[in-house]
């Protein structure tokens, strides 16, 4: 008695192995049967096993649409059977991605990050005014927490400024103002005392006096 046995080196590639090579054989035999409706019947047993297969992905949205175009990804888009959705093409899945545009952020300043630069565009596109002087003053001490968080325990404010004239391509401009920003100190206790809430207090063991001991009864 003689056995033909099948190596994985001269099996074909599968094209999604997550499912295993008996349910890519599963649809290769529904991709050779001739009749339409024999196609129909086994392609909805064929996603049933897939999805018993990958539980996890029963809380993905679309659930059943995902396991149709993983069966017709898997018979390389050759199989002709009745699908609820619309079937997937080669060429859509091909397609390359649009792109991306990088996000603008302060790359002159780095340590400030990239919500700063958020915060100044919203600024400039605020009127004149009370409100938008006060957000110009909380970006400016945000900016100055964000250095001395990054740099050193001491910043001048004029350095503040100038970056802040900078990153809004000199739109704002603090340089002459004699407003002060928050003090470095202040900024510094606020970062301090938040690593400091988490402390556990320390355990101290009470003290007994010694004097009941020698008490006579």
């Amino acid at each position: 008695m003689t056995f033909d046995l099948e190596y994985n080196s001269e099996r074909p590639l599968m094209i999604i192995p997550e499912y295993g090579r008996h349910i890519q054989k599963l649809v290769d035999h529904c991709v050779a049967l001739e009749s339409k409706e024999e196609r129909d019947k086994m392609a909805k047993a064929i996603v049933d096993v897939m999805g018993n297969l990958q539980p996890h992905l029963r809380d993905v949205p679309d659930f059943k649409h995902k396991l149709w175009d993983q069966l017709y990804i898997m018979s390389d888009f050759k199989l002709d059977a009745e699908s609820p959705y619309p079937q997937p093409s080669k060429e859509e899945l091909q397609e390359k991605p649009e792109a991306l545009a990088y996000p603008k952020s302060a790359s002159r300043y780095r340590y400030y990050g990239n919500n700063i630069q958020t915060m100044i565009d919203v600024a400039l596109s605020w009127e004149d005014g009370d409100k938008k002087e006060a957000l110009v003053f909380t970006i400016a001490n945000h900016m100055k927490k964000c250095y001395l968080n990054w740099n050193k325990d001491t910043v001048d404010d004029a350095i503040i400024f100038k970056h802040l004239y900078d990153l809004s391509d000199g739109k704002i401009d603090l340089r002459e103002t004699k407003e002060e920003l928050s003090e470095s100190k202040n900024l510094l206790k606020k970062r301090n005392s938040q690593g400091q809430n988490n402390t556990k207090p320390v355990y101290k063991k009470p003290h007994h006096n010694n004097q009941n001991k020698n008490r006579k009864r």
